[in-house]
């Protein structure tokens, strides 16, 4: 049997999922525009919870976790305190600091071991995920399809999470970028720091 075509619809899928703006996208953006190491590692640490998600929705955890509400529940929850503290932070540090060019420069950098927890826990914490993939799994592919193709999609699945977040932290760390960035820093960090704030209070409240 032919598993092209649904290796090729899983794909454009993943891709347009990544694209979609939500707490991946403005973790990385907020850690690349300060450092691209970071934001590159922050990427690489979301892809890594996704691929975890990813393999256990090849063996049924995605459903298991829409079955047990109090499973589901307890990670929603757990991701959404995350996302606020992460916001929070931001917003402490955007009321706190004046920030210049310079400034930008040279700011401490994250360590790679602290960028890459930030991603991972970031995507770990987010359930969804885990549904999405279990949805999108048993939607496309045939019950009783061969290991391989398993394997091929988990495959698909890292590679186009992690060389998007690359992209994205890589055109976020750009020196014209940042350069802007630093002229409007307290503004965007507070932006920044609203929009997590809010996307862990929706997901708080999400069912």
């Amino acid at each position: 049997m032919d598993y092209l075509p649904q290796l090729l619809t899983l794909s454009g899928i993943i891709l347009l999922a990544c694209a979609s703006p939500g707490p991946d996208f403005v973790a990385i953006t907020s850690q690349a525009l300060s450092d691209r190491r970071s934001g590159v590692f922050t990427g690489l640490g979301i892809t890594c919870a996704v691929a975890i998600w990813a393999c256990l929705a090849v063996f049924g955890f995605g459903l298991l976790v829409q079955q047990f509400v109090w499973l589901y529940e307890s990670i929603r929850l757990a991701g959404a305190a995350y996302l606020v503290y992460l916001g929070v932070r931001m917003l402490i540090g955007a009321l706190r600091h004046q920030a210049d060019a310079q400034d930008i420069t040279e700011a401490p950098r994250m360590s790679i071991g602290q960028s890459w927890r930030r991603g991972f826990l970031v995507g770990i914490t987010n359930p969804k995920t885990a549904t999405f993939f279990a949805t999108l799994f048993v939607t496309l592919l045939p019950v009783g399809a061969p290991l391989w193709v398993y394997a091929a999609v988990v495959a698909v699945v890292v590679c186009i999470t992690a060389l998007w977040m690359c992209l994205l932290a890589s055109c976020f760390s750009i020196s014209a970028v940042r350069r802007a960035y630093a002229r409007i820093r307290r503004p965007i960090d507070a932006l920044m720091g609203a929009a997590l704030v809010g996307l862990g209070v929706r997901m708080a409240a999400s069912r």
